[in-house]
């Protein structure tokens, strides 16, 4: 694997399959996609047939391997890179290897738990580059290629907590804010053109983001969801796939997945 400043890219795993005559292939970039929600969204779409452009930050090995594991069971076509999506730089060298997108589907992100005013600049700014200014490093650029076939969808894996706010997560609840309005303005402006921009809002998903946490602070949070339990990362990515084929006109939605926990 080829170093590149802070992104390695691979050959692509796997065949790109013969698509139906009047149908053209299907193509995703998930970011984000190693572990958690973006794996199991990566791992929904492979079943589904979508050639697939996967990145993370650090974790090449996992990537690398789930990139091989899903061309080889689903006959599909998996290149992973490794890119720091909050970086334009890594960014337009990822978009570098994409000549078409049917989907892009904003997953990477990290949060931050501590008191507003002990975070520091360098801190907030890294948060917001990956959780906010990835979108538009991101959209910018698959935008022109969704053009081209007047259609196409953008879905930005948000958090409740962009709706709500949340006491020692200023800065997630602000950049997860920034995602919904982000969502709402870029559908109604890419409306006309055929491409739906939607959002996911999570609730608590059992994903290593939550390691942080005790087992009684985990237990406390588990007793304030009406659903008792945590949502699993595939059913993020099972909404993710009703929403992909939804009709054309749900567009500008940010959706909510939290067991009733926010009502």
């Amino acid at each position: 694997m080829k170093k590149q400043d802070n992104q390695s890219i691979t050959a692509p795993y796997g065949n790109m399959p013969a698509a139906a005559p009047d149908s053209a292939p299907r193509s995703a970039l998930v970011t984000g996609a190693s572990r958690g929600i973006g794996r199991a969204i990566a791992q929904a779409l492979a079943r589904e047939g979508y050639r697939l452009y996967l990145t993370c930050r650090h974790s090449e090995k996992e990537l690398t391997e789930l990139s091989y594991r899903l061309s080889e069971t689903y006959n599909i076509a998996c290149t992973p890179m490794i890119a720091d999506m909050g970086d334009i730089h890594a960014v337009n060298k990822v978009f570098a290897q994409i000549t078409d997108l049917t989907l892009l589907v904003n997953n990477a992100g990290v949060s931050h738990i501590g008191l507003l005013h002990e975070m520091t600049a360098e801190e907030w700014q890294s948060l917001m580059n990956i959780n906010l200014n990835a979108l538009f490093y991101t959209c910018r650029l698959a935008i022109p290629l969704m053009l081209k076939r007047h259609a196409g969808q953008i879905i930005n894996i948000s958090s409740v907590w962009g709706n709500v706010g949340a006491s020692m997560e200023v800065a997630y609840s602000a950049s997860k804010g920034g995602v919904n309005a982000f969502t709402k303005a870029l559908a109604k402006e890419l409306a006309p053109s055929g491409i739906q921009v939607n959002a996911i809002a999570c609730g608590v998903i059992d994903t290593d983001m939550n390691r942080c946490f005790s087992e009684e602070e985990l237990s406390a949070i588990r007793a304030e969801i009406p659903a008792d339990r945590f949502g699993q990362p595939e059913e993020v990515a099972n909404m993710l796939l009703s929403i992909v084929n939804a009709p054309s006109y749900l567009t500008g939605q940010v959706i909510t997945v939290d067991g009733a926990w926010t009502t």
